[in-house]
């Protein structure tokens, strides 16, 4: 009787502990802005999604800017930031992460033939060119952030500075037209999908790119901590595995049709908004294996340390795992 029962204890222990291994790992993913970032759209494909719920369960989370991101992964609130290059040198300069690495490319602005983002003015209003921004009012989403940083470089080559020769306000992407309509501001970032508002494009005039200012940008990376990669190993690379099938569906050109569907339901807008660009070359530059642009994103953060928002330098291939990336690429070969 004892040995029967000391058999079903261990059986019931190995039984829990079978349990608490199989347990799916949690991976918090950011996003800012629905449609530019992966992350806003992975769960509308999760049929797609074959380890999902399995080994890991996918919540995306919304932040304003990318900035904002750097306090949650510190706390330990945040599995896979979205970060802008020029956040991911301040979150290893300024908040000592220096356990950040870079996992995959979320979209890479101004490469040949993609789109860039654009800085609009209003087409009646009194600035024509850069230099008409001094004493002006310019609209950013976060200071320090990635279109943050590109306006400042372009005003700085016209010998603008900041707080000396501008004034700047931080706000929403969504709210930013109606700021410049109402002349609140006098220069917005225009980002996918915003930019291609009908009405911003009527009464807006585009003053200059990203592209112009910075040229090519790795603009947004997937970055996670070592020591959550290295616990979670196996369950990171099955989610990549899941989000590389889901990128290629979203990609192909045979699904436009209901990619534009899912973009415009998810963003309450009319498809139409969708249509002539989405996953075209007139979309942002996303690597179909979500490889990311290191010799870009090492050019952007020297920009970065030009313009005074971070000290030293940054070899961005210490920082850099894509090992996850690759393990997964294979398995859909």
């Amino acid at each position: 009787m004892r040995v029967t029962k000391s058999i079903i204890a261990g059986i019931s222990a190995l039984a829990l502990c079978s349990a608490a291994v199989a347990e799916p790992v949690k991976i918090r993913a950011a996003w800012v802005v629905a449609v530019a970032n992966w992350p806003s759209l992975i769960l509308e494909k999760k049929d797609l999604a074959q380890h999902l719920g399995k080994s890991y369960v996918f919540e995306p989370v919304h932040y304003n800017g990318t900035p904002l991101m750097i306090t949650a992964m510190a706390t330990n609130e945040l599995e896979i930031g979205t970060l802008a290059y020029s956040t991911l040198a301040l979150a290893v300069e300024n908040a000592g992460m220096d356990d950040l690495r870079i996992i995959g490319d979320d979209f890479q602005d101004g490469v040949t033939g993609y789109y860039s983002n654009e800085y609009f003015v209003l087409n009646d209003g009194p600035v024509k060119a850069v230099e008409d921004l001094k004493g002006k009012v310019v609209a950013t989403n976060a200071a320090g952030s990635a279109v943050d940083i590109a306006m400042r470089a372009m005003l700085r080559k016209h010998s603008i500075e900041d707080k000396r020769d501008y004034t700047e306000v931080e706000a929403p992407f969504p709210t930013m037209w109606a700021m410049l309509a109402q002349k609140k501001t006098d220069l917005i970032p225009g980002v996918i999908p915003f930019s291609f508002d009908p009405a911003q494009r009527k009464n807006g005039r585009v003053l200059f790119t990203q592209k112009d200012a910075i040229g090519p940008t790795q603009m947004i990376v997937w970055a996670a901590r070592k020591g959550f990669i290295e616990k979670n190993r196996a369950a990171m690379v099955d989610m990549m595995e899941d989000v590389l099938r889901i990128v290629h569906w979203y990609l192909d050109p045979a699904n436009h049709k209901e990619a534009v569907e899912i973009c415009a339901r998810i963003t309450k807008q009319p498809p139409e908004r969708f249509d002539s660009w989405l996953f075209t070359a007139k979309d942002y530059y996303r690597d179909p294996g979500m490889k990311p642009n290191l010799a870009a994103l090492q050019d952007n953060i020297a920009t970065q340390k030009q313009l005074g928002f971070i000290k030293s330098d940054l070899d961005v291939k210490k920082y850099a795992d894509l090992s996850i990336v690759e393990e997964a690429a294979k398995r859909l070969k």
